[in-house]
């Protein structure tokens, strides 16, 4: 998703400020919405892992479709939030008229984005349990050159086609996914390994899907809590001028697909643990977290490095942009550079407490956090104070430090505490 609109943004930047701010919102309402997703595919994936690791087919096949239905129907739920809300929400957004046009184009192709990405995500999470992580990774390979090909002659066209600007975009992204999407079921059909066929009755698959629901309902909301702060970030940010807004919204497709790789490998750790707890071999369970831990930190220092590298290339990277565009990229890389590494630390423990089944007081930590400390201090900032953008966008970075010692604290108190009886606990098929 970050690889998409970091490639969209990148393409649309040309235009200039009012095509990149209408990119800015109306990316900032799609990567919301395929968040929730995520989360839901997310927390499915926990459930897989934990069925690889029992070694029962029928849990394993159970699972995949109840995350695929409940998936599936969020995604149809969001689409006709789309569809019918979708001017009401603009002018909630933003008052300024020239960018309700651009931002309802990219929504119109984009939208349709929410519906396969829920099959797409349910079908990685499948092969990320199954220890297969090497197929959803050739899929990305696949899409990622296609989408900046296919964006980038829709947006400014080639030979007698002249483009048609951010629209080119949104539309790009609906094609490249469509065809990963394609590789995906093609993967799961033609693989003898992946047995996914369900044997059971609808009542029994009603339940399945009620406790799968309630497993992963808690991840769903506490990335819901923390993509609804991104993007109210997004928008405080959008009260600033609009050379400081259009400065972070170039960086943050960059920040998010940067701090990927760490979310990645926060990912592979939850997984590991999940089997570990289905097979119900957890001897050597806090060792493994630790090294997940450090590796997760040494990953963070080398995104770190990466976006020092960044800072220096940025504006070639962007050419054309306003001088002011360019003075707020300067004031802000400090931040965004030391950013990855307060974000990569809290992202591993906290994947590593939803595996333990902490995820309610993981949703604790990050909403007091964000929500208690974070965003108001961030609106005042702004609204009150008048600061300038180093100020606003020094509230991210801080909040990362807030969360940093009650994840740690938490973290060493669960493994202390965690035994078998928990591990059956966890169990429920």
């Amino acid at each position: 998703m970050q690889s998409m609109l970091m490639i969209d943004t990148l393409l649309v930047s040309p235009l200039g400020e009012i095509p990149l701010a209408a990119m800015g919102i109306a990316t900032t309402i799609i990567a919301f919405i395929l968040g929730i997703q995520m989360a839901l595919a997310n927390g499915t994936q926990l459930v897989l892992s934990r069925a690889v690791g029992s070694g029962v087919k029928a849990s394993l096949s159970k699972a995949f479709w109840a995350g695929l239905s409940i998936n599936t129907t969020v995604a149809l739920l969001f689409l006709i939030l789309l569809t019918f809300f979708e001017q009401p929400l603009l002018q909630a957004l933003t008052e300024d008229k020239s960018l309700h046009l651009q931002i309802s184009s990219y929504l119109d192709f984009s939208k349709y984005l929410v519906i396969f990405t829920a099959l797409t995500q349910v079908i990685i999470a499948l092969f990320n349990g199954l220890g297969r992580t090497n197929v959803p990774f050739k899929g990305y390979l696949i899409e990622l050159p296609i989408n900046a090909a296919l964006s980038y002659v829709l947006i400014h066209g080639v030979s007698s086609f002249e483009g048609i600007g951010v629209e080119g975009a949104a539309l790009g992204s609906v094609i490249a996914i469509t065809i990963r999407l394609i590789y995906l079921v093609l993967c799961v059909h033609y693989d003898s390994n992946v047995s996914i066929k369900l044997d059971t009755n609808i009542e029994a698959f009603i339940t399945n899907i009620r406790k799968h629901f309630i497993e992963i309902f808690p991840v769903a909301a506490n990335v819901t809590m923390l993509s609804i702060g991104a993007t109210i970030y997004q928008l405080l940010y959008s009260q600033l001028n609009i050379n400081a807004y259009v400065a972070i919204t170039l960086v943050m497709p960059w920040i998010r697909a940067g701090t990927q790789f760490i979310t990645a490998w926060a990912h592979s750790s939850a997984i590991t643990i999940s089997q570990a707890i289905g097979s119900k071999k957890m001897d050597e369970l806090t060792k493994n977290v630790n090294t997940s831990i450090d590796v997760a930190v040494g990953m963070s220092f080398v995104c770190a490095i990466f976006f020092a590298g960044l800072s220096l290339v940025i504006a070639d990277i962007y050419p054309d942009l306003d001088p002011s565009t360019y003075q707020a990229l300067v004031i802000i890389a400090p931040l965004y550079i030391f950013l990855p590494i307060a974000r990569g630390y809290n992202t591993v423990h906290g994947h590593i407490l939803r595996a333990l089944g902490k995820t309610t007081d993981v949703f604790k930590i990050n909403f007091t956090g964000q929500w208690i400390i974070s965003i108001p201090l961030c609106a005042l900032v702004i609204f009150v104070f008048d600061g300038s953008i180093f100020w606003a966008f020094a509230i991210q970075p801080l909040e990362e430090v807030v969360k940093a010692f009650p994840f740690r604290h938490l973290a060493r108190k669960s493994l202390r505490e965690f035994d078998a009886q928990k591990a059956s606990k966890l169990m429920y098929d």
